[in-house]
């Protein structure tokens, strides 16, 4: 047995065997005392080694078990060592001891203060080179943890191999391991204080698995040479409330499915799915989840992978792709984002280093009974941070145009969903949590402070005021807000049997009163076709034509309503399957000429809505929108769309009754009003009934207004009319 060398004690030893050694970089590697240098190396299996410095190779004898140690010389050459085996077998490798810490001072700073704004850029595994040579940076935060390793294939998954060093306070602990790269299998193992070791995937990984395997893989997302370098300058003014946006909300492992029932791929979706999108005229794409989650009944909404597009598509590079072709033909891509919750799977966030250290160690605080997953600890610099980072981060690194973000009354509440005694109050004895509001502020803040053209989305269903507020206005600082109101009791209207339709007639009419509290989106999303809700075509009442009438017209008013549109997939050409996340969508449905009429009126929709701006310049603005009339007892509405000065108006007329009515209704200009739109033509599968292409404005006051139309709404149909640029308004 070799002599232990004098930077080491025989606690070191012991600690180094037992796999428990707090600070590993103290002892392996070259250290010099007195003048002398000493090697020590952890090299399981080996029976002999050997270390190089330059031309000078010196035998390192065997000090006990799996660690060698012995002295060396002094040189200004970095070492290498060869191990040799019973069979004769010999490895040369670099040694990871031999290099120094790779983060610096500031990335010790950021994290030690929460406000690394570019977090991933030092957490997470990094293929680079150090000294000329090639591997793998890891680092990740743990700090409570008595040990951190890096484990893996490359090293049979035994954490005593490659035990990492800590960066004093901060809690990050990191590894240099020479010769791996992308590809890599990995994961930490994690020795608590108390208790045995176990594993975890990298939190702030680029790549995974396929579920339902586990470990985390090594994914070099540096380098990717964008060509949406003109999208990217001219987005913003794609993406302002004034501007038409109709989103086409997509499950990318559903949408369309190959051979075999196989998902399709990042690749083919980038093909396949953009035409789509494209040529039914939708401005965006709404991605569900993509961060890397284990169960795909969750549809995404249980991420365990935050920084890594599943690979059930394809790699990052290749999901790269996919938002690169949106862009080349035109689109944007809104990520659904998912920091109110994640599971409790056993290698995910949950008890981290052995502490609750990214949730609420109380149930009452840190666990949704709702979805049996865990919450975020908002309060948290560090945790904060990492979602703050983790926003940015798809933002930067993939491109992406916006974040949808899930579930945010969950956040605001501290009593969502929650019975009396199954919640804290905050310091004043109240119900919102003040620490997930700020994260929610922060988030918005430096998330359109960072990348430029930029929106956020907030799924939020209460009366919160100001979510779409700028912060600095004190508001939450969404751009855009779900309208949940609108969706609810519009849905409960037209799924009522038209006879019942005149005692609930407010349904529809009331939503305008809060319309522009907030600047909206009106959802139809997949929350509304699963669970046995039923597809949008099953919820209509009446027989088949009547379903196919109902939806029609219903489409028809949520086009011509204010507020930005949001579509599922599927709802575009009326399936009659609810939606399953297990198989495509049911495109032989389209061989119906009912639903190739439904599928005709909502790309006519997208391209009238965007080429018209009455319809989009003012959705979030109560100068775009006038009442014209209301007949309850007919189940009739009518409307006026205002775009800027010089823009054409729009009347919307919406009959919800099976029975063909006459109507006058006061219009805002007068001359000429072309029908732009009837969901009852025959191109859609209805009945042909309008008003031969138009009317001509009597000089009899009506509603208000100074000029009036007679005019033919068809039954379970919404028409539009927009004034031909003719006649002054009255």
């Amino acid at each position: 047995m070799a002599t232990l060398p004098p930077h080491m004690s025989s606690d070191d030893l012991r600690a180094l065997l037992d796999g428990n050694h707090a600070d590993p970089f103290s002892v392996l590697g070259v250290h010099k005392v007195k003048g002398k240098s000493w090697l020590v190396a952890y090299v399981p299996d080996a029976v002999s080694l050997k270390a190089h410095f330059g031309r000078r190779s010196v035998d390192i004898p065997r000090l006990d078990g799996p660690v060698f140690a012995g002295p060396v010389p002094n040189s200004k050459f970095s070492h290498s060592l060869t191990a040799g085996y019973a069979d004769s077998e010999s490895w040369t490798f670099e040694d990871p001891y031999r290099f120094g810490p790779v983060l610096g001072d500031m990335d010790k700073h950021f994290m030690s203060e929460g406000s690394h704004r570019n977090l991933w850029k030092s957490l997470g595994a990094h293929v680079t080179r150090i000294d000329g040579v090639a591997g793998t940076h890891f680092a990740v935060w743990a700090p409570n943890a008595k040990r951190v390793s890096v484990v893996g294939d490359f090293n049979v998954w035994d954490g005593c191999r490659h035990p990492m060093r800590q960066l004093g306070s901060t809690g990050v602990w990191e590894i240099f391991l020479p010769g791996l790269g992308d590809g890599t299998l990995y994961k930490y193992e994690i020795a608590p204080h108390h208790g045995t070791p176990f594993m975890k995937a990298d939190p702030v990984g680029f790549g995974a698995q396929h579920p339902p395997q586990t470990a985390s893989v090594v994914r070099n997302i540096e380098g990717y040479d964008w060509s949406d370098r003109d999208w990217m300058a001219g987005r913003r003014e794609k993406q302002q409330k004034d501007q038409p946006i109709s989103i086409y909300e997509v499950h990318l492992g559903s949408w369309r499915r190959g051979e075999g029932n196989r998902m399709l791929s990042y690749s083919e979706l980038a093909k396949d799915l953009v035409e789509y999108a494209t040529w039914m005229g939708f401005t965006h794409l709404e991605f569900l989840p993509v961060s890397e989650f284990p169960f795909d009944g969750s549809w995404g909404y249980q991420p365990v992978g935050m920084y890594a597009p599943t690979t059930r598509f394809g790699t990052p590079d290749e999901f790269r792709a996919l938002v690169e072709a949106a862009h080349d033909a035109g689109l944007g891509i809104i990520l659904d984002w998912v920091p109110g919750h994640f599971p409790s799977d056993a290698h995910g966030l949950g008890q981290f280093d052995g502490t609750h250290l990214y949730e609420h160690a109380d149930p009452k605080e840190g666990f949704h009974k709702d979805w049996n997953t865990l919450i975020y600890n908002y309060g948290r610099a560090e945790v904060k941070n990492y979602l703050v980072a983790n926003a940015v981060y798809w933002l930067q690194e993939y491109h992406a145009d916006g974040l949808r973000v899930d579930a945010v009354a969950s956040m605001l509440y501290r009593d969502y969903s929650r019975d009396t005694g199954e919640w804290v109050p905050n310091k004043d004895g109240g119900r919102e949590n003040y620490e997930a509001i700020d994260f929610m502020k922060e988030m918005n803040a430096v998330a359109y402070g960072e990348v430029e053209g930029i929106m956020t989305v907030a799924e939020e269903s209460t009366a919160f005021p100001g979510v779409s507020t700028p912060v600095d206005a004190g508001g939450l600082g969404f751009g855009f807000k779900w309208n949940m109101g609108w969706m609810n009791d519009t849905l409960r209207y037209i799924e009522k049997d038209p006879i019942h339709r005149k005692y609930d007639h407010h349904l529809m009419t009331f939503p305008i009163d809060y319309s522009f509290t907030e600047n909206f989106i009106l959802p139809i999303s997949h929350d509304e076709v699963v669970h046995g809700k039923g597809s949008m075509i099953e919820k209509m009442p009446g027989n088949e034509w009547e379903k196919f009438a109902n939806l029609r017209a219903y489409y028809g008013f949520m086009w011509g309503h204010p507020g930005k549109k949001l579509l599922f997939m599927g709802c575009e050409f009326a399936q009659w399957a609810e939606w399953n996340h297990d198989e495509s969508l049911d495109w032989d449905a389209l061989h119906g000429e009912n639903q190739r009429g439904i599928q005709a009126l909502v790309r006519d929709l997208n391209h009238l809505y965007r080429d018209t701006p009455a319809l989009h310049r003012r959705d979030c603005d109560p100068s775009g929108f006038r009442w014209i009339a209301n007949d309850p007892e007919r189940s009739l509405s009518a409307f006026a769309r205002f775009g800027d000065e010089g823009d054409a108006p729009v009347v919307v007329i919406c009959n919800f009754t099976p029975v063909e009515r006459r109507w006058r209704i006061g219009v805002p200009v007068e001359g000429k009003w072309d029908e732009i739109l009837n969901t009852d033509a025959s191109a859609y599968g209805g009945g042909n009934r309008g008003n031969l292409g138009g009317r001509a404005a009597d000089p009899a006051e009506h509603d208000g207004f100074g000029q009036s139309l007679e005019i033919t709404v068809p039954p379970l149909a919404t028409i539009m009319l927009r004034h031909s640029g003719e006649g002054d308004q009255k």
